[in-house]
């Protein structure tokens, strides 16, 4: 062993009667900075390489192998603390917006067992149809999700493109105005046959939810609840909530015009005409010749890669060099170009193709 250190060589000067030093694990290092400085340039150039396939395979495919895995890309989501931020207190792992409303939700589930009309065959919303749903379960999913949102760092962040704070406000706006219905349908029996059916129920469930409306869509607007929406993270959108691509009109498919055979580029018919005046009109069975169409199709390839574009200029499909292109239209300056999977559009740089 030695103490000498050999001082690396800069890569602009070259190396001449590089000899190994000492053997690493049996291996001879040879300082030769030219090729220390090509390996970290393929390096280099890997890394480019894999970053760029990674940033070209980002949300290029939207199918999902499983259902578990569409569902989790329905319900994950970004999570952002913002440090800065000044801290919030509340109860516990929840905020006082949190308590507030599952305080409330929790009224509204025992009372949800009471009956609800006060007539007939008097039963509680689980029993009376399909209405628990929207009046008690909607909101009963969204205060268990909110509650695993603090308790489960990595539990559900999303329902479909909505969060978990949308999805609260949604549940509990549209049960509101369900049991605003059953009141309202009261008030018109009680009009027309003196008869209120629904029951105190009713009522509490109408405030209860009306109540959970204002701790979700309205909470920022009050000063000390609005506290759990202040200082938030902003994250992107996700896939599902992000802006709709959009919609393009499609080509319209023009029918391919027949192609001459090589030994008779004309097309020839024989039409039997009843010969109406003898001095013009052709004798009987004689064979009359239709004039070449105005534009025949024909094979073309072009000498380089080049677009095929849409009546709006937007390129829809390439020809080049490696492929015959069938034209089904010859404008002159440019020719009306059909795809093999039927997509019809313009080349307009017709210069140097060779016609089939």
């Amino acid at each position: 062993m030695t103490d000498e250190q050999n001082t690396p060589q800069s890569a602009a000067e070259p190396v001449e009667n590089a000899e190994p030093v000492e053997a690493v694990d049996g291996v001879d290092v040879v300082a030769d900075a030219a090729g220390v400085d090509a390996v970290t340039a393929g390096d280099a150039a890997e890394n480019v390489d894999e970053q760029a396939d990674a940033e070209a395979s980002d949300d290029a495919d939207v199918t999902f192998e499983s259902v578990a895995a569409a569902f989790a890309a329905a319900t994950d989501g970004p999570d952002g603390v913002d440090e800065s931020a000044p801290p919030q207190y509340g109860v516990g792992p929840f905020s006082i917006r949190e308590v507030a409303l599952g305080g409330i939700w929790l009224v509204a589930f025992v009372v949800s067992f009471f009956p609800i009309y006060s007539i007939g065959n008097s039963a509680s919303v689980w029993v009376a149809g399909i209405d628990w749903v929207l009046t008690i379960g909607a909101p009963t999913v969204a205060v268990f999700l909110l509650g695993l949102r603090r308790l489960s760092p990595q539990g559900i962040r999303r329902v479909g493109s909505l969060g978990i704070d949308q999805f609260a406000s949604v549940a509990f706006t549209v049960s509101t105005i369900v049991w605003l219905g059953i009141l309202w349908a009261s008030f018109v029996s009680l009009a027309g046959q003196r008869l209120f059916y629904a029951t105190w129920v009713v009522w509490v469930e109408f405030i209860f939810m009306l109540a959970g409306v204002l701790l979700t869509v309205f909470a920022p607007l009050f000063p000390t609840i609005g506290e759990d929406f202040r200082h938030r993270t902003e994250v992107p959108a996700h896939r599902f909530a992000s802006p709709a691509r959009p919609i393009v009109a499609r080509p319209q498919v023009e029918r391919v015009a027949p192609v001459a055979s090589a030994a008779s580029p004309y097309a020839a018919t024989e039409t039997t005409v009843l010969a109406t005046d003898v001095a013009e009109a052709p004798v009987e069975g004689e064979a009359v010749v239709e004039a070449p169409a105005a534009s025949q199709a024909f094979w073309a390839l072009a000498p380089v890669e080049r677009d095929v574009v849409d009546e709006s200029g937007v390129p829809i499909f390439t020809v080049g060099p490696t492929a015959w292109a069938l034209v089904i239209e010859d404008r002159g300056d440019s020719f009306v170009v059909r795809h093999e999977d039927g997509r019809i559009g313009y080349l307009t740089d017709v210069s140097g193709v060779t016609r089939g």
